[in-house]
């Protein structure tokens, strides 16, 4: 090895001699200086405790949240089934009210109508001149005729008519009525509190039956400006011939 290079390794031993010696010399207190020291967190040296307390409140939510769900479905469930018992009386006063679903309107009768008007004491100087009017239906071998022409009504009072309808056949004959009044926007005054219509009318040959309508002309027709001016009513009846089975 050459002298220069031996000359430095000797130098970096001695140097290495010297650092030893100097570390040996200082104390075990001295030397823990040297030490980087490693300690946990108290606090998080067991993280279970704080974990077993977050899962207990967890738990506890749940709970809650559970009780306030099943609180809310049984109140739900105990409603529907108070709707379902009550459905049927409010759909019957909704029907009665509106006349939805064919359900007839509850209205004042002809006889309220008639004890409130004679109670009132009011009476009326417009008379009202309602005619009559009978046809048959192709293939009804009938005579049917009103047997008046017509009748003079004030609106508030009732009156009574008749028809007369014969079989002039050689056959029992079975009919049924229907009905119409005219003008269409005083139809809904003139109220019917006796009548044969819709309601199957059987003859023998040679047959006559009289036919009575009870009516009534309801008091506020004279009180609707609509009204001004109508003064004649026509009743009119077509029989129809039914099919004996």
């Amino acid at each position: 090895m050459p002298p220069s290079l031996l000359g430095i390794a000797a130098r970096n031993r001695l140097i290495a001699s010297r650092y030893l010696s100097q570390i040996r010399s200082i104390s075990s207190s001295d030397r823990s200086g040297f030490r980087v020291p490693f300690r946990c967190n108290p606090a998080i040296a067991d993280p279970l405790p704080n974990w077993r307390a977050f899962s207990s409140s967890s738990a506890a939510a749940r709970d809650k949240k559970s009780q306030k769900t099943l609180v809310y479905l049984v109140g739900v469930a105990c409603a529907m089934v108070g709707a379902s018992y009550a459905a049927v009386p409010l759909y019957r006063r909704f029907c009665q009210a509106t006349g939805y679903g064919g359900t007839v309107q509850r209205r004042e009768t002809v006889e309220e109508k008639i004890a409130r008007h004679a109670q009132d004491g009011v009476t009326s100087s417009r008379e009202v001149v309602v005619q009559f009017n009978a046809d048959v239906a192709d293939g009804m071998p009938w005579k049917f005729i009103p047997t008046q022409r017509e009748v003079r009504v004030k609106p508030g009072e009732s009156a009574l008519a008749f028809y007369t309808a014969e079989n002039r056949s050689s056959t029992p004959i079975t009919g049924v009525s229907t009905y119409n009044v005219t003008p269409m926007k005083a139809a809904v005054y003139f109220n019917k509190i006796q009548c044969f219509c819709f309601e199957e009318q059987r003859l023998l040959p040679g047959e006559q039956i009289d036919m009575p309508v009870f009516f009534y002309i309801d008091p506020e027709f004279e009180t609707d400006p609509r009204m001004d001016g109508v003064n004649n009513l026509i009743l009119s009846y077509t029989f129809f011939k039914m099919n004996d089975e």
